[in-house]
């Protein structure tokens, strides 16, 4: 694990909060925005959701469900979830904040993962070969791969506590909401 990669995982959780601090001061929201960005907010939670429901961290390498289609679902919903608030935002600020946390902080946390992941699974290096590393690809896959959601469990759901990443956004939404109403 890279030096930098270490302090970018530790301190993304709080530049995330210092960032939705920023992101309220710069948002200019307007009702067109907010059903726009609604929809990658939406999409990106379903694809959280998902993907939460079939990784078994440290256990097992998760590759059915989103995992088909991309190594790294969480990051991925992540993204268009943050895409989707940009949208709503209409601010260009937070567009470039968040491609520049992405690059910083994100990637290299994903990198140290994907070395995890080798070091772990060995099954991993072919995994990766026919799985994208963000961008999803387009075609059900073929042979043994479950690629809907079979095999989601709710368990797994609730032991991630995924759903705070949807109280997280419809506590982002009602303050956008409330911007709009009271600004």
């Amino acid at each position: 694990m890279t030096e930098w990669s270490q302090i970018a995982r530790r301190i993304r959780v709080p530049l995330g909060f210092m960032f939705a601090v920023l992101y309220f001061w710069l948002a200019r929201p307007s009702w067109r925005s907010m059903a726009m960005g609604s929809i990658g907010i939406v999409a990106g939670l379903l694809i959280r959701a998902l993907a939460s429901g079939h990784v078994r961290k440290n256990e097992a390498l998760a590759t059915s469900g989103p995992y088909a289609y991309t190594r790294n679902p969480l990051y991925l919903g992540s993204l268009l979830m943050g895409l989707g608030f940009c949208v709503a935002a209409r601010s260009w600020w937070v567009s470039v904040i968040l491609v520049v946390m992405f690059f910083a902080i994100y990637l290299p946390v994903i990198g140290d993962e994907e070395a995890f992941l080798r070091q772990t699974f060995p099954e991993f290096e072919e995994y990766a070969r026919r799985v994208p590393r963000m961008l999803p690809r387009l075609v059900r896959p073929s042979g043994h791969e479950k690629a809907g959601p079979a095999g989601f469990s709710w368990q797994l759901y609730l032991k991630h506590r995924e759903y705070n990443a949807l109280l997280g956004a419809v506590a982002m939404l009602a303050v956008l909401i409330a911007r709009i109403e009271l600004f």
